[in-house]
């Protein structure tokens, strides 16, 4: 599969940012995450930090955009705190990004880099949850 060139929502990093710098204190919370609704609302949150693996920061933001009734996302972004800039998400967090929105957009690299790809570029042939569930009689 080939990288499509998709255009970086530069609003949700600034957002990101913005959320990582005022609201990442110490260990606990480290990075911060933005997401653009399918209706244009964005949602932040911070991970949760805890050595037994707490949540990251795209995890929390699910369950935040679900608090507010908001179940399908447009694009994402993690941003590092101590000015780090965009982080890419880990593996876990591909796998239930792809599950939830196979669809979403995620935002990766830094700088000049910087680039939107598709949830799939970052997780080719990849085991798909849905694919694999029985259907309901």
């Amino acid at each position: 599969m080939t990288a499509q060139n998709l255009p970086v929502d530069h609003e949700l990093i600034q957002q990101a940012a913005h959320v990582s710098r005022t609201r990442c204190r110490g260990d606990h919370h480290t990075m911060a995450a933005a997401a653009r609704a399918r209706d244009g609302r964005i949602v932040t949150a911070v991970n949760a930090y805890h050595f037994t693996g707490g949540p990251c920061a795209e995890l929390v933001l699910i369950g935040t955009a679900a608090a507010q009734g908001i179940y399908e996302l447009d694009t994402i972004v993690a941003v590092g705190d101590r000015d780090r800039g965009v982080v890419p998400p880990c593996g876990r967090c591909r796998q239930v990004l792809l599950d939830y929105f196979p669809d979403i957009k995620v935002i990766v690299g830094g700088g000049h880099r910087t680039r939107t790809v598709l949830i799939t570029d970052l997780l080719p042939e990849s085991y798909v949850w849905a694919d694999h569930q029985l259907e309901a009689e």
